[in-house]
């Protein structure tokens, strides 16, 4: 198949699907938890939860990754994401200061797109397997660089000048500030590298080379829930925030 190839690949929205019923249901026992203090859900910070929220958000950037290669204008899109990541920092700025979101998913995935966008030529003379695994590679040893080192096996320790700590625009590319804390954080590093992951998945994709069964829709139900992730996650909070709040406050 050429690059050309556009057939809906309806698997990646159903699998799109399945991650946003999880965001949901992830975001519904946090506020149970920690913003109305029902009580407390200590199974949520164990470390077998944090393995999932990780391979469950490293999927779903994956995917957005793949997308890359299938839109028609990722500096648009780029943009648009991070406006509505904007908007999110101001309202809990305003409404919700204690889960304050400074560089959220959101921000995240409207940075990252553009980042791609701009670097888009230059990753395409990469061959697919190389990037992809050169992508991995990456994402993993750069995983810990917030804590003060990188590495996969050897834990290689970053020294940083101690300025960068006092600069916020150094916050949302990895590197631990001083005074900043953000509710929902996804730092480009080490996140992007999935991302771009995604983008060489993508290509490969977009030649047509999935088996059969990835173009046929299982579940129109998680398919139609996956076209339509961003405004099921913008919508999803402030549902969930209004409904618990008139079952806990309103007497």
């Amino acid at each position: 198949m050429g690059d050309g190839y556009k057939k809906r690949v309806h698997l990646i929205d159903e699998i799109r699907g399945i991650l946003i019923i999880y965001v949901v249901l992830y975001h519904l026992l946090y506020d149970v938890s920690q913003i109305f203090w029902v009580g407390s859900i200590d199974w949520m910070y164990s470390p077998w939860m944090n393995i999932l929220r990780n391979t469950m958000t490293g999927t779903l950037i994956v995917i957005s990754g793949i997308s890359c290669e299938f839109s028609r204008n990722n500096g648009k899109r780029g943009l648009k994401i991070f406006g509505i990541g904007m908007i999110l920092t101001v309202i809990t700025a305003l409404f919700i200061p204690s889960e304050l979101i400074v560089f959220g998913i959101l921000h995240f995935f409207g940075i990252s797109i553009l980042i791609y966008t701009l670097l888009r030529y230059i990753l395409a003379k990469v061959p697919i397997l190389p990037g992809i695994i050169g992508s991995i590679y990456l994402y993993f040893s750069t995983y810990h660089l917030y804590e003060g080192y990188i590495g996969i096996i050897a834990k290689i320790p970053v020294t940083l000048p101690e300025q960068i700590k006092n600069y916020k625009i150094f916050y949302p590319i990895g590197f631990p500030v001083e005074g900043v804390y953000s509710a929902d954080y996804y730092p480009l590093i080490p996140w992007i590298f999935l991302l771009f992951a995604g983008t060489f998945l993508g290509r490969y994709i977009r030649r047509g080379n999935l088996p059969a069964i990835a173009y046929k829709e299982h579940s129109k139900s998680l398919s139609v829930i996956g076209r339509h992730t961003l405004f099921i996650y913008l919508i999803h909070q402030p549902l969930i925030y209004g409904i618990l709040y008139i079952l806990y406050n309103i007497k």
